[in-house]
């Protein structure tokens, strides 16, 4: 296991558990403390970027180093315009002019005072390496009963929202100008000496920031509101920042813990948007456990697992959801509903034909489609490492065609298609996109009369676009002849949609 990944799971663990005794994030503590032990010590904030730290009061003195907002420094003295100050971080002595920085003491009543600016700070956009200063200079400050009680659960969660929101900033600054991509790295280094930890992730070509999430973790060990807890929470058990190259028993044990996690907020005080958003991602991480479980071979772990997924997605009142929130929503419906099937209590019905599933090489599962009216070999075969979900299997009334559901992976689900042609039986695959995998699925939603067509409807968020519609399909290319966002606009969906699909899929949410 590598190092990044072990931390993460480690201040997961740390977030559930809450066994650790509370105590400031060391880096923020060391970043200031340094400077006099215990002592009340007269500090300066630096608020505007690209600050120099100059060898002399003098706007002409030479530069020493570049200061960035968020940082602290420790001031010795005041003259003419500037002050005379030592960065502890950098070790280094010098000069900044006074405009440029704040003058705080690091004494329990000015406590009050920093816990204001870094309630104004936790909502301004743009803000966070100043956050994290102010943060840091608040928890040097504040007195051990305030560290322990709201005020410093409140204060470690605006730490942890800084840290994500900068994290997101590096990772979308991609494309910004030279001189926007040197503030963020410059204002992520001003982070990383206050003791925050940042973590790379890769996923399809694209390298994401992440904020390991110990400022988080520490606010589920606190007296927290229900409300800071469900940040906190929702916070650690983010998809966009699980590590890509888990194993599947690892990755288990990840949502695991992030269930548990999402287990200690209490929804009782929780307002309706924060209740909503903590359903839904409740929903998210059982739907990829029902996989996970099934995937092991436990049927009856998988069908708990779906069902509690199924549930949770249900308890969401979509009038409750915010406009930022719709994105969130549809991906939870995609994950629960590509895990469906784990859920089912329906054993397949497909005389004449029927589908026999079999264990192939090591972790691959093969399926054969054969008539059961006669002892013959089948009439078509097919392997995968794909979870096979033999319930889903449907049989048109010609005979001529099944449909069968199956998972490549948590969160994308594929619809195969046994076709019978002139030369014989063919299997074919329908993806959710022509691109992916990412989070989507492809379902079967009824048969057409007359054996040539049938009804499909497929989701997908691919690259950050989201797209469901509703279509019916031709049988022998699969190609789409008719498609709509709407099933109800379509008139085959109106006369022929199966009923188990409507009772039982998310797709018509």
């Amino acid at each position: 296991m590598t190092p990044g990944r072990s931390a993460r799971r480690r201040v997961i663990a740390v977030g559930m558990l809450a066994v650790l005794a509370y105590g400031a994030l060391a880096g923020c503590v060391d970043s200031v403390a340094a400077s006099a032990g215990r002592d009340p010590v007269a500090i300066a904030i630096v608020v505007s970027d690209a600050t120099p730290l100059r060898a002399g009061p003098h706007a002409n003195a030479s530069q020493q180093a570049l200061l960035w907002s968020g940082d602290l420094l420790e001031v010795r003295a005041e003259r003419l315009d500037h002050l005379q100050v030592y960065d502890h971080a950098r070790e280094r002595a010098g000069y900044v002019a006074a405009s440029r920085v704040r003058r705080l003491r690091l004494e329990p009543e000015q406590a009050p005072e920093l816990l204001a600016v870094v309630r104004f700070l936790r909502e301004t956009p743009g803000s966070e390496a100043l956050g994290i200063g102010y943060a840091a200079a608040w928890l040097r400050a504040a007195p051990p009963a305030l560290l322990q009680g709201p005020e410093g659960a409140e204060a470690l969660e605006a730490l942890g929202a800084f840290a994500d929101r900068l994290a997101e900033r590096a990772s979308a600054d991609a494309s910004a100008s030279r001189p926007t991509q040197a503030a963020v790295a410059a204002h992520l280094e001003a982070a990383t000496r206050h003791g925050l930890r940042f973590v790379s992730r890769e996923r399809d070509g694209r390298v994401r920031l992440c904020y390991d999430g110990e400022a988080h973790a520490r606010v589920l060990a606190l007296s927290a509101t229900a409300e800071l807890q469900a940040r906190a929470a929702l916070a650690l058990t983010r998809a966009d920042c699980v590590d890509p190259d888990l194993g599947p028993a690892e990755r288990r044990r990840d949502d695991e813990l992030r269930v548990a996690l999402l287990d200690r907020v209490s929804a009782a005080g929780l307002a309706p948007s924060w209740r909503v958003r903590v359903a839904m991602r409740r929903a998210s991480l059982w739907s990829g456990l029902a996989y996970a479980r099934a995937r092991e071979g436990d049927a009856v772990a998988a069908h708990a697992a779906a069902r509690q997924a199924i549930d949770a997605l249900a308890s969401v009142d979509r009038h409750e959801l915010a406009d930022d929130d719709a994105g969130a929503y549809a991906d939870s419906a995609m994950r629960v509903n590509a895990s469906r099937w784990a859920a089912s209590d329906l054993e397949a019905i497909g005389r004449p034909l029927a589908l026999r599933v079999q264990a192939g090489a090591p972790g691959e599962t093969c399926v054969a489609l054969v008539d059961v009216r006669q002892e013959a070999a089948p009439l078509a075969t097919r392997c995968t490492y794909a979870q096979v979900w033999t319930a889903s299997s449907s049989v048109n009334r010609e005979a001529s065609a099944v449909a069968l559901a199956v998972q490549p992976t948590s969160t994308w689900r594929e619809l195969w298609i046994f076709r019978k042609g002139r030369t014989g039986w063919r299997i074919q695959v329908l993806p959710p996109a022509t691109t992916g995998p990412d989070v989507g699925y492809a379902e079967f939603a009824g048969w057409v009369p007359g054996g040539r067509q049938m009804l499909v409807a497929r989701e997908s968020r691919v690259e950050g676009r989201h797209r469901r519609s509703f279509e019916v399909v031709r049988l022998d290319d699969l190609a789409t002849e008719r498609a709509s966002t709407d099933a109800e606009s379509l008139g085959p969906f109106q006369r022929w949609q199966d009923a188990g699909w409507k009772r039982e899929s998310v797709a018509l949410r």
